[in-house]
Order: structure tokens, then sequence, then C-alpha cells
């Protein structure tokens, strides 16, 4: 299996270079500006932007693991795997805040630019790469 590749291997790689970028800069850009979505939102500023300006470390450090993929998708599946579940997380964890009216409903830009445009590309990543995951877990197993 060393000279094996992942099936999309490129358009893989492509999307995790994006997805590593996006985070890295809006990771940065929340850290200098954590009252943005606030503004945005015309919401009453954070009392403690310090917590968003965290959010943006987190963030921007998914972006780090995000190219760590793109450099060798064949071995970025558990990585990929725990991105596409806080991906999933985001906007489960933002619904009841809007619904309740806590937050309004421009907000759910947070989630489209963050955890939904990825969620197929991700999902799609997971799929071709599960055999070389289960191979390198199950080292007696072979990739199909």
């Amino acid at each position: 299996m060393p000279n094996a590749l992942i099936p999309r291997r490129r358009v893989h790689r492509n999307v995790f270079i994006l997805a590593g970028v996006y985070n890295l800069l809006w990771g940065c850009f929340t850290i200098i500006n954590p009252q943005w979505l606030f503004r945005f939102a015309n919401m009453a500023l954070s009392n403690y932007p310090q917590i968003f300006a965290c959010l943006g470390m987190v963030v921007g450090l998914y972006g780090i693991l995000y190219l760590e993929v793109a450099r060798l998708p064949e071995r970025g599946w558990l990585l990929a795997a725990v991105g596409l579940l806080g991906k999933l997380l985001g906007p489960i964890g933002l619904l009841p805040l809007i619904v309740s009216g806590q937050w309004p409903v421009r907000t759910v830009l947070l989630c489209l630019t963050n955890d939904l445009i990825w969620w197929v590309p991700f999902a799609l990543y997971l799929r071709d790469a599960w055999p070389f995951y289960a191979a390198i877990k199950s080292p007696s197993s072979s990739v199909k």
C-alpha cells in the first residue's frame, strides 16, 4: 500500500489547502477583531471579546491540521473526521440561539462559511480515505 494513492487526490488536496488557508485567515482576523460578528449582525458588542478571539485561535489551529491532510491525504482521515464533526456541531449549536431569538438570523453567516460549505467535500474525502485509514488501523487488511 505505500504506493497507493487516494482517489481524487488532487481534488482533496486542493480542498484541504483551501480549508487550511481559510481557517488560518479567519482565525487571525477573529483574533485581531473579535467583535466583527457582533457588528455584522447588529448585536450588542460582547463584554468578553476574548472568548470569540479564543474561538479564532481554535479555528486557526484547525487550519494547520487541514494543511497536514492536504500534505498527505492518504493519512488524514482522522483529522478530517474530527474537522467534519466540528462542522456538524457548529450549526447544531447555533440553531437554538437563532430559533430562540437570542442571536439574529444574520449570524448564520458564521456557519455557512465555516461549516456548511465544507460538508460535502469533507464527507467525500472521508469516503475516499476510509480504506487507507482502515489499512493503517489494521495492517493485515487490504485496500480495495
